[in-house]
């Protein structure tokens, strides 16, 4: 069968087109290993020991992680503020923005594999120079037939007139990807774009544990404050007593002066106590998109500080390299800076584009669709090569080897933090539970010492300094009891943060902006 003319020119390219399936140039990327990792979480971590007349301590397991990692303190609350952080939080939606940026990227990216064709038109009125090139090639003034006989040809006054030209068509281009740089440029925004994710899910992750610390210290914010009320009307109730033995002669004023110093201490705590609850109940707001005080009504009421629970979940630390997202953005960098290694060492080869273009050309309108006589086209490819270039290229290499260096020890320090931050979250859950022990036997006696000194001030037999100290050492034994529950309840936070737990939680849909978007109030709607 005869090959048409047209494709005669066409075949003897196309094996250029089968170039663009060799493989790139450029180093692969490989997944890195992990610098090091125990056998065990709990190597090296033995459980608080038991103490009398306490409940049993709380100690972690092997267990796969719950993504829903706050449900083990069963606080519906808290459970509910967690469902709203994802789709509320300001910092979510930022990162959510730059994945939408890195998608973008990608998307002008993976162009540079595909032809592009543009499409153009034109009108133009136009008159030849007598004195220009024409005249070099016969056609100038003294070589121009004054008139036309035949009607063959065009007269020296029709040549040099002005006339209108009409034109409209196709111009394609497309790179023949022989050494993979579109190739590697797409890679590389592939990874940029897997990273962006990543970073995503690890600012979800930080605001996820960052509203239930603050749930957490508001409730412990709440329970000082009950103390401190409490002890407040036991230094009243005090301070009546000795009004009391003043006024009968029993006591001095001395006494009473000490016991109204004492009230007078203890109410001095409040307002600060107040504002630590109000501003953590702003905090929380501001994690979750609202304005101030929009939380104030659900929060305000008191509720116990979250109990953490028996026995906790922290998974193999072979998981861990896949389980906490700034692992993942961190190898997904490398991988960037690799693919970025490959499009650096593609700039010093040929690159090969084929054009073509087919248009019509009339200098009539109504001629302009007569196809077989107004058609014009040209197909071929273009080599670029790269002879000179005053060391850019050389230099462009160098630096993305050092970007990747970069990356790769960034990777290393990434795996390392993370497995520090668990150590130290092991060691600081368990350590945080014997100070509490403790605690709570040092409050224990204290009352029992202020129920003795108000009991002997009351016969007589000791003077109200034993009185004040005992409540004095009271006051701050019970608050250091709650706050070490609360921290107690904060390094489990931060333990579960350590370990990358909730990344697996649905991330937000992101929209992208439209073109009715055209005020900082609709973008941020």
């Amino acid at each position: 069968m005869a090959v048409p003319s047209r494709l005669r020119h066409i075949l003897p390219l196309l094996p250029l087109a089968a170039i663009a399936a060799c493989a790139p140039v450029g180093p692969n990327h490989e997944t890195p290993t992990v610098p090091w990792s125990p056998v065990s979480w709990l190597t090296g971590h033995p459980a608080p020991p038991a103490q009398p007349k306490a409940p049993p301590p709380s100690t972690p397991t092997e267990a796969a992680i719950d993504p829903a990692w706050w449900s083990v303190f069963h606080d519906d609350t808290l459970t509910k503020l967690e469902s709203r952080v994802a789709s509320g939080n300001l910092d979510v939606q930022v990162a959510g923005q730059r994945l939408l940026e890195s998608r973008a990227v990608l998307g002008v990216s993976q162009s540079a594999l595909l032809p592009m064709v543009e499409g153009s038109a034109a009108a133009s009125r136009q008159q030849l120079s007598k004195n220009g090139v024409l005249s070099l090639v016969g056609t100038g003034a003294s070589t121009v037939p004054a008139s036309n006989t035949n009607g063959a040809g065009a007269t020296q006054n029709q040549i040099f007139q002005p006339f209108n030209v009409f034109q409209a068509g196709f111009d394609a281009t497309w790179e023949l990807d022989f050494w993979g740089h579109a190739r590697r440029g797409v890679e590389s925004a592939e990874a940029a774009a897997a990273a962006a994710t990543e970073g995503q899910r690890g600012v979800l992750l930080g605001a996820s544990a960052e509203l239930a610390r603050d749930y957490i210290r508001l409730r412990g914010v709440q329970r000082n404050l009950e103390i401190t009320q409490n002890n407040l009307r036991i230094a009243q109730k005090s301070l009546q007593l000795t009004q009391e033995r003043a006024a009968g002669g029993v006591t001095t004023d001395l006494d009473v002066a000490n016991a109204t110093a004492l009230v007078a201490t203890i109410s001095a705590q409040l307002p600060a106590l107040e504002a630590q609850r109000d501003d953590l109940i702003d905090a929380i707001a501001l994690l979750l998109g609202e304005p101030p005080q929009s939380l104030t009504a659900e929060l305000a009421t008191q509720k116990p500080i979250p109990p953490v629970p028996p026995k906790v979940p922290v998974g193999l630390p072979s998981e861990l390299a896949r389980r906490r997202p700034d692992i993942r953005q961190a190898e997904a960098q490398l991988h960037s800076a690799t693919a970025d290694v490959g499009v650096a060492v593609a700039d010093f080869y040929p690159r090969i584009m084929l054009s073509g273009s087919v248009a019509l050309q009339a200098t009539q309108l109504n001629l302009l669709g007569n196809w077989g006589n107004s058609n014009t086209w040209a197909i071929g490819p273009t080599l670029y090569l790269p002879i000179f270039q005053g060391g850019r290229l050389h230099s462009t290499l160098e630096l993305r080897k050092s970007q990747q260096q970069e990356a790769a020890i960034a990777y290393r320090r990434a795996v390392l933090t993370a497995m520090h931050e668990v150590d130290t979250g092991l060691t600081d859950y368990a350590a945080e539970q014997r100070r509490r022990d403790q605690l709570r036997e040092a409050v224990e006696q204290n009352r029992h010492a202020v129920d003795l000194a108000q009991e002997r001030y009351s016969q007589g037999v000791a003077d109200f300094l034993a009185v004040l100290d005992a409540q004095r050492n009271l006051l701050a034994a019970e608050q250091q009891l709650t706050d070490s529950t609360t921290l107690i309840a904060t390094d489990l936070v931060a333990l579960y943060k350590a370990l990358g737990g909730g990344w697996e939680i649905a991330l937000p849909d992101q929209k992208a902006p439209t073109a009715t978007d055209n005020s900082i109030g609709n973008l941020l709607e």
